[in-house]
C-alpha cells in the first residue's frame, strides 16, 4: 500500500538513537515513540507484496488500511475470551523488537498469536551507547588522527589500512611522534596482517621500528620469529645468543646439558665460546655431584648431611654457588674428585679473593675457626708462617661478626688489620676493647686511655688494665730531668684521676 507523505517524512527523518537526558518524563516520551515506530514497522513482518497489514496500534483501533484486517478479523467470529485476555496482557508492553516474517500472510488474530511464542524479555529496551563512543568506530580518521587516537589510549580501529602503503604510512606516522607503545601497537597489526618476509624487508630501513620488534619479540618469548628475523638480517651472533637462551625452557638437566654441548659450536665470539663450554662443563659437573650427594644423605652415613641436611638441589646453580656448596659439604676431599672446592678453583679459573670470599663465608657458618684460620696462614720459602687476606682483614672481621663469630676470633683478626684508624673503629664497634687498649698504649696516648676508661665496666678487668697502663706511663719517665714542682704536678694529676 502507497505510503501518505507525512509518513514517509516521519519514517526517514526518525532514528532509533537518542541524546542523553536526565528527565525520566521525556525518557518515557521518547520510548512511546519508539513503540510507535515498532508498530509501523510491522511491514516486515509480512512479503512486501502483501499491502493488507502494515502498521497496527496497541489499542487494536485501525491505523490506515490496516482496519480492513481488523474488520476481517472481527466478522469471522471475534476473539475468544482467552484471547481478549492476551490481547489485553500484550497491549501492556511497552515495546517490541521485530519479529521474523511468517511463511504467509495472515490476519492480525495470527500475528498476535506469533507474539505469543516470544518470551517476555525480549522485549526489554536495550540500553544504547552515548554518541561519542561510536566514534571510535569509525573508518574516516586520517593517519594522524589514529596515531593521536591511539597515542591518548582511545579504541581506534586498524582494519581499515589494508594496503601496504598505508600501512608503511601508519608505521611512519607512530614513529614520528617517538611515542614506543603506539609504535609496538602498529607493530603488533603489522605482525598480524604482513608475512614474515615482507615485514622484515621493510623493517630493515626502519631500525628505529626494528628495535622495538625485536624487543617486543623478546618480551612475549616468540623465539621462532625472533630467530627467523635474525636470520634474515644475517646477525649471526645475536642469532646464536638467541638460540642459546632457549636452554632455560629446558628443565630436564640431561637435556639441557645436551642442548648446551650443541650450542658450542654456533657462531659466537671466542669469548662466548668460552662461557657456553664452561656452561657446559659446570653443569656436566652438577649432575654428578648431585647424584653422588643424594645418595650420601640418604643413607645417613655422611655428618655433614645429619647435622645440615641440604635445602635445595645443586643443579643449574651459578658457579659462586656451586662453590660455596663445595666449601660447605666437601671442604677436605681431594682436588682429584669433582666436588673438590680446589678442583673447581682450577677448573673454571676462580680468582682468589672470589674464592677466599666464598670460602670464608662457607667454613664461618659451620663455625669451623680452625679453617679459617688455615684459610690466611700462608708459608714463605723459608718456612716461617704468615697471615695474608687478598680481601683485606678488615672484610674478614665483618663477615666472621655477620656469622656470630666469638670476642677471641674477631680480636685476632682485628689485630691483623694495618690502618690504625680502621682498627680503632672496627674494635669500639664490635666491642673488642683488648684491642683499643693495646692501640691506645702503643700510641702513648694517655687522654684517649683516659677517655675510654669512663667506658668500660667499673671493676672490669678492662679497667684495671687501663690503670695498669696509666701507671707505667708516668713511672717510666725519666724524672732527673724535670724540677720538683714538675714531678709533684705530674703525679698529682696521675694520682688525682686514680682517686676518682
Amino acid at each position: 500500500m502507497n505510503r501518505t507523505k507525512v509518513d514517509e517524512e516521519e519514517y526517514w527523518h526518525s532514528s532509533k538513537f537518542k541524546a542523553f537526558t536526565f528527565d525520566d518524563d521525556d525518557d518515557e516520551l521518547s520510548q512511546l515513540k519508539e513503540s510507535k515506530r515498532a508498530v509501523n514497522s510491522l511491514r516486515d513482518i509480512v512479503d512486501d507484496d502483501d499491502d493488507d497489514l502494515e502498521r497496527v496500534s496497541w489499542s487494536g483501533e485501525p491505523v490506515g488500511s490496516i482496519s480492513w484486517s481488523i474488520k476481517e478479523t472481527a466478522s469471522s467470529g471475534g476473539p475468544t475470551l482467552e484471547g481478549r485476555e492476551q490481547l489485553k496482557a500484550r497491549n501492556s508492553l511497552s515495546s517490541y523488537t521485530p519479529l521474523p516474517k511468517p511463511t504467509s500472510s495472515y490476519s492480525l488474530s495470527s500475528f498476535f498469536k506469533a507474539l505469543s511464542d516470544i518470551p517476555p524479555k525480549s522485549f526489554a529496551p536495550e540500553l544504547r551507547r552515548p554518541k561519542g563512543e561510536y566514534k571510535d568506530y569509525s573508518s574516516d580518521w586520517s593517519l594522524s588522527d589514529t596515531v593521536r587516537r591511539l597515542q591518548k589510549g582511545k579504541v581506534c580501529s586498524l582494519e581499515r589500512f589494508r594496503s601496504l602503503q598505508d600501512k608503511l604510512q601508519l608505521l611512519e606516522e607512530a614513529v614520528s611522534i617517538h611515542d614506543g607503545n603506539v609504535i609496538t601497537a602498529v607493530l603488533i597489526f603489522l605482525k598480524r596482517t604482513l608475512s614474515k618476509e615482507i615485514l622484515f624487508r621493510e623493517l630493515e630501513v626502519r631500525q628505529v621500528a626494528l628495535r622495538h620488534l625485536i624487543h617486543f619479540l623478546k618480551e612475549i618469548g616468540d623465539q621462532k620469529m625472533l630467530l627467523d628475523l635474525f636470520r634474515y638480517l644475517d646477525r649471526t651472533e645475536e642469532l646464536a645468543l638467541s638460540q642459546y637462551q632457549e636452554h632455560l625452557s629446558i628443565q630436564d638437566p640431561e637435556k639441557r646439558k645436551e642442548f648446551l654441548k650443541s650450542c658450542i659450536g654456533l657462531p659466537f665470539s671466542v669469548e662466548d665460546v668460552a662461557h657456553i663450554q664452561d656452561h657446559y662443563t659446570l653443569l656436566e659437573r652438577q649432575i654428578i655431584i648431585e647424584v653422588n650427594d643424594r645418595h650420601l644423605e640418604s643413607s645417613g652415613q655422611t655428618e655433614i648431611f645429619r647435622k645440615h641436611p641440604r635445602k635445595a638441589s645443586i643443579l643449574n646453580m651459578p658457579l659462586v654457588t656451586t662453590l660455596f656448596y663445595s666449601c660447605f659439604y666437601h671442604y677436605t676431599e681431594p682436588e682429584g674428585t669433582f666436588s673438590s672446592p680446589i678442583n673447581l678453583k682450577k677448573t673454571f679459573k676462580i680468582p682468589d679473593k672470589q674464592y677466599v670470599l666464598t670460602a670464608l663465608a662457607a667454613r664461618a657458618k659451620l663455625r669451623a675457626w680452625q679453617d679459617v684460620d688455615a684459610l690466611f696462614t700462608t708459608k714463605n720459602w723459608l718456612g716461617y708462617t704468615k697471615k695474608r687476606a687478598p680481601i683485606g682483614f678488615h672484610r674478614v672481621v665483618e663477615i666472621l661478626h655477620k656469622n656470630n663469630a666469638p670476642v677471641q676470633v674477631l680480636q685476632e683478626y682485628i689485630r691483623l688489620v694495618e690502618d690504625v684508624d680502621t682498627k680503632l673503629n672496627l674494635a669500639t664497634k664490635f666491642k673488642c676493647h683488648d684491642v683499643v687498649i693495646e692501640t691506645y698504649r702503643d700510641l702513648k696516648d694517655r687522654q684517649q686511655l683516659v677517655a675510654y676508661r669512663d667506658k668500660v665496666d667499673k671493676a672490669s678487668a678492662e679497667e684495671e688494665k687501663i690503670d695498669s697502663i696509666l701507671s707505667n706511663l708516668v713511672s717510666n719517665l725519666d724524672l732527673s730531668f724535670y724540677q720538683p714542682w714538675e714531678i709533684n704536678c705530674l703525679q698529682r694529676i696521675y694520682w688525682g684521676y686514680s682517686q676518682d
